[in-house]
């Protein structure tokens, strides 16, 4: 992921979930109801799920972009790289 602005919106949303955990921990310290503190879990999750679809979405771009100016081989190397980060990242999801 080498765009900048790229960068900076994933370390957005990051910062942005490391708040949310916190608030959780929180929550969780306090007492509060299980079902809001699931709530807010599930809030994390989507987070999580829609920050990785940024990063595959900005590696794909990285990758295929970098791919046209590679021999065969690389090309080749390159794919099964990303096909390995997606079935990593599908088998979170």
């Amino acid at each position: 992921m080498e765009e900048p602005r790229e960068k900076k919106e994933v370390l957005s949303r990051l910062k942005k979930i490391e708040g949310q955990v916190r608030g959780i921990q929180r929550m969780i310290e306090q007492g509060v109801a299980c079902a809001d503190v699931l709530t807010q879990v599930a809030a994390v999750t989507g987070a999580m799920k829609k920050t990785g679809m940024a990063i595959v979405q900005a590696y794909m771009e990285e990758c295929i972009s970098k791919s046209r100016e590679e021999p065969m081989a690389r090309k080749e190397e390159a794919m099964r790289d990303f096909q390995r980060a997606i079935s990593r990242y599908m088998d979170w999801v």
